[in-house]
């Protein structure tokens, strides 16, 4: 299993908004197409106004159907163009389990 984290920064103040456009549509357009949603924060401590969310997938071929299947969604689309101008900048990276790391349940 691998995990994707995508970190978000926010323009300055944007974080309530984007909480809110995430709670009442984004998630519930996300998580049927992207499957398990890992965890999903925001920051208090470090670097300030960014929201942090990880996706688990059992591969990276998994994944790219998955994340494919987004792109193509034309509700996420319409979404995002009230959620992109929130976003600063965008960082992902994937994180892939140590073979001592517990393992990773689904849901």
């Amino acid at each position: 299993m691998i995990v994707e984290e995508r970190i978000y920064t926010l323009y300055l103040g944007k974080v309530p908004e984007y909480v809110k456009l995430m709670d009442s549509e984004g998630i519930a357009i996300q998580e049927p197409i992207l499957g398990h949603l890992f965890g999903y924060f925001s920051t208090e401590f470090g670097p300030l106004n960014q929201v942090i969310h990880m996706w688990a997938y059992e591969s990276m071929e998994e994944r790219a159907k998955r994340r494919a299947a987004l792109m193509q969604n034309e509700k996420w689309l319409s979404f995002l163009t009230r959620l992109r101008p929130l976003i600063e900048r965008q960082e992902n990276k994937l994180l892939i389990p140590m073979p001592f790391s517990p393992p990773l349940r689904g849901r």
